[in-house]
């Protein structure tokens, strides 16, 4: 397995089928996708890669548009990784990548990459105005000798699984939903900073976790979670929100780890959501506030004998 920081410096040792896209949440249909590439490069002879962009293509393209993401790019890496491809090559989305037109987008997977198949999903384009579409590409492929197969969306529940469809189950704070279609729990992860030591009074020591600014957030609310710290998994209950309690402010995410005796400042934390047990709500004490939370601990503990997280 080869993960390689810049296409241009991929060399690989023999031809080569790919797939090429963003891949945000690397969810059911990315796997369905990536699947069918293994299945297609064994059966050829072919390494399989995965060619992935740095950034989105749409922040070259739609600067004043502020896009949010399911994962980092190091994560969206490491779940292509799990999925059993040969390679993993990184393409930086410059205004100069912007401007190829298919065919010279194609030459250059070609020269860099060794390409002899594409594997798409229906809607997939590349080049300068999304010129590329799945009929130009067989055109293409038949005169540069390479291969395309477009592999049909997957559905659930009758849904075609995307990452909009995703983020907005997430803004609703549908974990249950989101499950469903990336085909584990939603993850996200940050680095643990100080913050307003308002649980430590409560009785409930919270850890505030800094995501990435881009990450995609689930709605404001109090969630069963599980953290994972050190590759160990602890029961957690978190809440995503501005604090109404106390006069409220910006969105924090504060997590109370179950179980847990040590310092986590500085150290960086992976939560998995699993279940929205309430909406944020402005109480009127913060005995009120504390009662709610032992509720809350409660209800992590009972269902969390139930689940298991994700290594």
């Amino acid at each position: 397995m080869q993960i390689v920081k810049e296409l241009a410096e991929l060399t690989p040792k023999q031809e080569t089928m790919l797939t090429v896209g963003v891949f945000d949440g690397v969810h059911l249909g990315h796997q369905h996708l990536i699947k069918r590439l293994n299945k297609q490069a064994a059966e050829r002879g072919l390494l399989s890669g995965v060619v992935t962009f740095r950034g989105h293509p749409q922040e070259v393209l739609y600067p004043q548009i502020e896009l949010t993401f399911l994962t980092t790019l190091e994560e969206r890496i490491g779940l292509i990784q799990n999925l059993g491809v040969e390679f993993i090559a990184i393409l930086s989305f410059t205004p100069e990548i912007a401007q190829l037109s298919a065919r010279q987008f194609i030459s250059l997977l070609k020269e860099q990459a060794k390409m002899q198949g594409l594997v798409i999903g229906p809607d997939f384009a590349l080049g300068r105005g999304r010129e590329g579409n799945a009929t130009v590409l067989k055109a293409l492929g038949q005169e540069l000798g390479f291969t395309v197969t477009s592999v049909p969306q997957l559905t659930v529940a009758g849904q075609v699984v995307s990452s909009t469809l995703i983020r907005e189950a997430l803004s609703r704070g549908d974990m249950k939903q989101v499950e469903r279609l990336l085909g584990r729990h939603f993850t996200l992860s940050g680095v643990v900073v100080i913050g307003g030591e308002r649980g430590r009074l409560l009785g409930f020591p919270t850890a505030n976790i800094t995501p990435e600014p881009t990450q995609a957030l689930p709605a404001d609310g109090v969630y069963v979670t599980w953290a994972k710290v050190d590759n160990e998994l602890y029961r957690a209950v978190t809440n995503i929100g501005t604090r109404p309690t106390f006069g409220g402010g910006e969105r924090t995410i504060e997590t109370y780890v179950l179980d847990f005796n040590g310092d986590l400042y500085g150290r960086k934390v992976a939560l998995q959501f699993i279940e929205r047990v309430r909406g944020e709500i402005h109480f009127a004490t913060p005995e009120e506030l504390q009662w709610q939370i032992d509720r809350d601990v409660e209800r992590a503990r009972a269902l969390l004998k139930q689940k298991r997280g994700s290594s």
